[in-house]
């Protein structure tokens, strides 16, 4: 039988109980400032509009995955598709907090519809030097998004069938210096603008569906180049 929306929400939940980690294989050289922890809330959710028309059927197509483009002013991964998130601050709780703090501030989201299923073991990013706990979300009652113009300037509701899509999947190529940086990379539809999500986001959401049996074979030698500071 296909996967429904309930299956989803189940295997995320069963994921979380293993405790997994991201696969990251960093993109950038280690910058000279002290490390700070942050948070990113890894939303999914049902469509708002018309299901997935195309893609994976390991996934029902009305699933999604709330995504942003940052603000090309960002200080770090300027211009990047990014999960919503950012920097601990003294009243966050724990991470939790800070990752639904943040999403409400760059895309509108209203916590009080999202339950929390828990947090991936946190990730090291050496180009800003932030440890990142990802959150994982279930969207029980969405809520209007919309971008802050601030640190986000696009927010998406990205159906994850589409970016199962093995014509959707490649391996960005960063070129740096003398230094080359690959990494599981995902295109968004024409319709989402057909950006390119790669670095921390694309790896960590290869990793998670990956972990949730929910990927299809793909081509890792379809390289996506990425220009210098993106």
């Amino acid at each position: 039988m296909p996967l429904t929306v309930a299956d989803a929400e189940r295997d995320l939940r069963e994921l979380l109980d293993r405790r997994v980690s991201v696969t990251y294989e960093p993109q950038g050289t280690l910058v000279d400032r002290p490390v700070r922890t942050s948070a990113v809330l890894i939303l999914f959710g049902t469509l708002d509009r018309e299901p997935a028309a195309h893609g994976a059927r390991t996934v029902p197509p009305e699933l999604d995955i709330l995504l942003t483009r940052r603000a090309d002013s960002m200080r770090h991964h300027a211009g990047q598709i990014a999960f919503p998130g950012g920097g601990t601050e003294t009243q966050d709780r724990d991470a939790a907090d800070t990752a639904l703090r943040e999403a409400a501030e760059e895309t509108g989201v209203d916590p009080a519809g999202v339950d929390v299923l828990g947090t991936l073991q946190p990730v090291h990013i050496p180009v800003s030097n932030y440890l990142v706990t990802p959150v994982i979300g279930w969207w029980r009652r969405p809520s209007p998004v919309a971008a802050d113009h601030s640190e986000s300037v696009e927010v998406f509701r990205a159906p994850v069938a589409e970016l199962l899509d093995p014509a959707a999947r490649g391996t960005s190529v960063l070129r740096h210096a003398r230094s080359t940086y690959r990494g599981a990379a995902f295109t968004l539809g024409p319709h989402l603008g057909g950006h390119l999500v790669w670095g921390f986001t694309g790896m960590t959401l290869a990793s998670l569906f990956d972990e949730l049996d929910w990927s299809v074979p793909w081509d890792p030698t379809v390289e996506f180049p990425v220009a210098p500071g993106r």
